[in-house]
């Protein structure tokens, strides 16, 4: 009877190869369909998040989509206002994928709302928001899209979107309307630095 042979060099390297692979593969799946790790760039959303914020965000709230087939699955929910949302830009969306940027702001208005900043305040179709999320912050008239006493209506499977550093933040006054199929995720809670380790409300 023949003794077992030692594993070979290159028997190892396949396995250490095959392993790579397989973790490679996991992980894309994870990144893609569940969970996603950013890092803030910009003071946009201050003070809730910050600059050099470690964050996770879920693709699963809203319904991950599959790249190649561009093909979204359903999701738990629809996004909700006062959501922090992970998305791209329409001004971005041209850009090839290897260079385009993801922005995180506060969804603010839904589709077939008219969205009015008026003293600081937004006004949902005529009615103040008093939810604390949007309430607590002073929004600036600025941009295109928020001139003193005009109404962005936002269309069809568009969303609108604010930061809540309003003086500092490029979002939807300026460019408009985020499209539903670029909605990417919904921000969870901050990781790093341990000592702003909290739920993203």
């Amino acid at each position: 009877m023949e003794k077992n042979k030692p594993k070979t060099k290159k028997s190892n390297v396949r396995e250490w190869v095959e392993s790579f692979i397989i973790a490679a593969i996991i992980a894309t799946i994870v990144r893609t369909l569940i969970f996603q790790n950013y890092r803030i760039p910009t003071s946009s959303m201050v003070p809730i998040l910050k600059p050099g914020d470690r964050i996770f965000a879920t693709r699963l709230t809203y319904g991950p989509k599959i790249p190649i087939i561009n093909k979204r699955i359903p999701g738990f929910g629809k996004p909700q206002r006062g959501d922090v949302v992970v998305f791209v830009p329409p001004h971005e969306v041209k850009v090839h994928w290897f260079k385009r940027k993801q922005f995180i702001k506060r969804l603010v208005g839904l589709p077939g709302d008219k969205v009015l900043i008026k003293n600081g305040d937004i006004y949902i179709n005529g009615e103040l928001i008093t939810d604390p999320r949007i309430k607590n912050v002073t929004y600036y008239n600025l941009g295109e899209f928020a001139r003193a006493g005009r109404e962005a209506i936002v269309p069809e499977n568009k969303y609108f979107f604010l930061g809540d550093n309003s003086r500092n933040s490029v979002d939807s006054r300026y460019w408009g309307f985020a499209d539903k199929e670029w909605i990417v995720a919904k921000a969870l809670f901050i990781w790093l630095p341990f000592s702003r380790i909290q739920k993203i409300n």
